[in-house]
Parts: C-alpha cells; structure tokens; sequence
C-alpha cells in the first residue's frame, strides 16, 4: 500500500506533469480549431457558433486523450497493476447520459434556436469531471478555465467579427391574394437579404396562405437593414395581412 503523501505526490510526479503539458498543448488546439469551424457556422447565423463548436471539440479531445495514458491514471506509474479495470466504460455510460440532459436544455422558438452552448458546456463538464477522476488535475483545471472564458468573452469575441444577420419571417397574406413569390424574392434581394434554401414553410388555413421563412443578408454588418425597417419594408408587400418578424439563429 502506498501512503497518503506518496499518491499525492504521484500526481504531480515529472512524467505526469509532462503527460499535462501535452494535454494542455491538445486542448488548446482542440478549441482552435473547434473556434475556426464554429466560425463558418457563426458567419452564416447557424444556432450552433463558434463557443458550441469549440466546447464540443476540446471536450471531445479531452475524453480522448486521456485514454492514451492509461499508465499514469491515479497518479500510479504503472496502472496495469490494479488488474483488468476498464473506466472507459463508465466513461461511455458519462458521455451518453450527460448528451441526453444536454439535449433537455435546447429550446425551440419558431425558427430561433437557443440552449445549444448551454448543452455543449454541460457536455464539457462531463469530461473536466473524467479528467479529475483519473487523475489530471492540471488538464481538469485547464478544461475548467477555457470553458468558463469561452462562454464569458466568447460571445464579444463574435460579436465583433463580421457576420451575416438573420431574421425568422412569417408573412401572412389576404384570403384572396395569391402571392408572387419571384416579385417578392426581388424585393427582399433589392432591401440587401435573401431567403434561406430549405426553409421556406407554406401553409393554407381558412383560405389564407402563410410563408414561413428564414431571411439572411447579403453583406455582413453593418450596412444591412435594420429589423425595424426591414418591418416596415415587408409590411409594405402587396398583399400581406400579417407579419412577425424574429431574430433568428437557423
């Protein structure tokens, strides 16, 4: 049996911490390169931006790599030693049931979409709690910071780079109107936006026809119409009777 001060002293041993140091140079590039490809989402207003995908993919890397040093697991030298352990397993169990109370805190409005950095985060908390577990509290503390200043300044850092804005439109027409859809394209076109591909929703009820659609702009901000006017603009269509108008995240 080894003392107290000599498992303590395991886990900061030389080649654990060197073991850290390759953890911390993994996560960092993790969440780089998790930031580049949340970027293209951010730009193109997707829900999922670029804090999601970068959580998503440091975590993922943290869950990872650590099974590739299963030697210095509990800060033991030789971790063969405890005998026929297998933790990934219970690792899985962790991954698959953090993705379902994940997938609890995603909500839906409309076309608006929010909770999905709120379910990635908790996802990330999942794996700084197996990285604590088996040992590596110097990544553990990592993950935990990164994390925490992602989801803090994250969202200035996006804020300030060029993106494209979106809105979730639903016009609704006159009983006896039948709209132009190639005038009305032409028009949202000349205003500086365009509908998405794939998300325009038709539907007829009581002999009225309502368009639900997604509007990106053309140009990155800010020279695209505001909201307001982008309002009064679609109000001003031939036919239309009704009109909500939402910020949108699709």
């Amino acid at each position: 049996m080894r003392s107290a001060s000599a498992l303590w002293a395991g886990y900061w041993s030389l080649p654990v911490v060197e073991i850290n140091l390759l953890l911390f140079a993994n996560l960092s590039g993790a969440l780089l390169l998790g930031l580049i490809v949340g970027y293209e989402r951010s730009y193109h207003s997707r829900a999922a931006g670029m804090r999601t995908y970068g959580i998503v993919c440091m975590a993922s890397c943290a869950l990872t790599v650590f099974a590739g040093y299963p030697g210095y697991w509990w800060g033991l030298a030789d971790a063969a030693r405890l005998g026929p352990i297998d933790p990934t397993r219970v690792v899985q169990g962790i991954v698959t049931g953090i993705g379902f109370l994940g997938a609890g805190v995603i909500m839906r409005d409309g076309l608006s979409i929010s909770g999905l950095t709120t379910a990635a985060s908790i996802w990330a908390t999942a794996a700084i709690g197996v990285l604590v577990g088996v040992g590596f509290y110097p990544a553990a503390i990592l993950l935990a910071l990164l994390c925490a200043s992602l989801m803090m300044w994250g969202v200035r850092v996006e804020a300030r780079l060029p993106a494209l804005q979106a809105a979730g439109v639903t016009l609704g027409f006159l009983p006896v109107h039948e709209p132009d859809d190639h005038a009305i394209k032409a028009l949202m076109h000349d205003w500086g936006y365009a509908m998405a591909e794939g998300s325009l929703h038709i539907t007829l009820q009581h002999g009225q026809v309502s368009w639900q659609f997604v509007l990106v702009a053309l140009q990155t901000r800010p020279p695209t119409v505001s909201l307001f006017a982008l309002a009064r603009l679609l109000r001003g269509i031939e036919g239309v009777d009704g009109l909500q108008l939402t910020h949108a995240r699709n």
